[in-house]
């Protein structure tokens, strides 16, 4: 069977093709990244165990970043035109067709130069050493998240663990959009009372 097209965001053909990600290409470039992010970090440790706490709080902060990014940005409810057609651009589309491998990952037009405006900022207000382990560790939340999102969208998930995470996403998207904003850490929808058929 033949896989559907995905749907076209740009008519200018380079510009549609910076929308679109293998989890191949995905997998390349973010192993090189992590691996920068995590050498620098080591480096410029004082220790390896405050590298690691201060990884660790990076990767932490990550979860209700993911939270909030997706529930206030990626479902922005605008009432200018323009607005709506950035949403739909950044997220909505991806609504329109759930399914589409080369549209579960955050393109790397976009999550490259994120990623270094938040290593620069981290880098800038907190120094080589502690910025540079937040960054990797914020970076390694990110790259956990995109690898679960798209296992949610292509893969069984059979682990119990993991078989729950891919139920609440996909009740997002074919039960209730306005819920379940959560990919990874689940029970901040519980927190914030987001959840599925919520009373």
């Amino acid at each position: 069977m033949k896989e559907e097209a995905p749907l076209r965001l740009f008519k200018n053909p380079v510009m549609e093709s910076l929308t679109l990600l293998s989890f191949s290409a995905f997998v390349v470039v973010w192993s090189i990244i992590l691996f920068a992010a995590l050498f620098f970090a080591w480096r410029m440790a004082v220790s390896i165990k405050m590298m690691a706490l201060y990884c660790l709080i990076g990767f932490v902060v990550w979860f209700p970043f993911e939270y909030l990014m997706h529930r206030f940005l990626f479902h922005f409810q605008a009432k200018s035109a323009f607005i709506q057609s950035m949403v739909f651009v950044m997220h909505g589309n991806h609504h329109e067709q759930p399914n589409h491998p080369l549209r579960n990952l955050m393109p790397l037009s976009v999550s490259l130069p994120l990623a270094l405006v938040i290593w620069g900022g981290c880098v800038w207000s907190m120094g080589y050493g502690v910025g540079g382990a937040v960054a990797a560790g914020f970076l390694c939340g990110y790259v956990a998240y995109d690898t679960v999102h798209y296992s949610c969208h292509q893969f069984p998930m059979r682990f119990p663990l993991l078989r729950k995470i891919k139920i609440h996403h996909i009740n997002h998207h074919y039960r209730q959009t306005d819920a379940n904003y959560a990919i990874t850490a689940v029970f901040l929808d519980k927190v914030c009372h987001t959840e599925c058929d919520r009373n």
